[in-house]
């Protein structure tokens, strides 16, 4: 069965339609599928749901379906970077259903296990609990929470084989594999696509039975979504001094160096 296909919209095509129910993979964004972002923004179809770990930025990600009006409502843990979303929410014009990140990883996870539903206690005593079933084990009280199951996941992986075997690279392994397992229909955007065996089964972090559709995308923007640096930590020359008088001490000893003499005026690097 050949799985690849040579753009992103043609791996949409006949797979995504208006109302539908979509989970996007990634991290912020790290780890979105962007040419499959941008391929359903150019495929104009509406009032969809999307669940999703964040909402994007304004003008990439997530956030262009919703500069184009194309998501009618967010299941997602975050948003808080993304001023057309809020500008869109507290004008009424997008629903939002609020959802605890690991409460969210495991919605996804149970859809893909076929797991119906679950009691966790995150959310118990709030808004998040509100008209949901609850129930005490253990004389601690929890909160039941419905698994999902979206028409289509749209991923993110670093490699796959032509047989669908996907691998994902660091924080892009938070929400890709559960999206992709819970998805009726999975459609992988990669970087580098290796022939069936080249990957090393203990290499494999998601096994090609989910996955429906290929298209590479070697050459993504991965846009930093908040950069943070800071300044160098000021050099203390007298504790050098000593930390290096040290090290030639142990050195002409024959022992082993020391650990360095931490500065007490150093910064945390960001």
């Amino acid at each position: 069965m050949n799985k690849l296909y040579p753009t992103a919209a043609d791996a949409l095509k006949g797979v995504v339609a208006d109302g539908q129910l979509l989970a996007v993979g990634g991290f912020g964004l790290c780890g979105i599928p962007e040419a499959l972002i941008e391929a359903l923004k150019d495929s104009k179809v509406q009032d969809l749901t999307v669940i999703s770990n964040n909402a994007g930025v304004d003008g990439f990600g997530l956030g262009k379906l919703l500069e184009t009006r194309q998501i009618k409502k967010m299941v997602a843990s975050y948003v808080g970077e993304n001023k057309e979303f809020e500008r869109q929410y507290l004008a009424g014009e997008l629903a939002l259903e609020f959802t605890p990140q690991g409460t969210l990883a495991e919605k996804l996870r149970a859809g893909g296990a076929g797991i119906p539903a679950f009691f966790t206690k995150t959310g118990v005593g709030t808004q998040v609990a509100e008209g949901k079933e609850l129930r005490v084990f253990d004389v601690e009280t929890y909160v039941m929470e419905r698994s999902l199951v979206p028409d289509v996941a749209l991923v993110k992986a670093d490699v796959a084989d032509k047989s669908g075997n996907l691998r994902f690279r660091l924080t892009a392994r938070n929400f890709n594999p559960a999206a992709a397992m819970a998805g009726k229909i999975c459609i992988v955007e990669v970087e580098k696509l290796v022939e069936t065996g080249e990957l090393a089964p203990d290499d494999i972090h998601l096994p090609g039975i989910y996955v429906h559709r290929i298209v590479v995308n070697g050459q993504p923007e991965k846009r930093i979504e908040k950069r943070t640096l800071s300044a160098a930590a000021p050099v203390d020359p007298v504790a050098a001094k000593v930390e290096a008088q040290a090290a030639i001490a142990q050195a002409a000893a024959g022992s082993e160096v020391p650990a360095p003499i931490k500065n007490s005026s150093s910064t945390k690097e960001a």
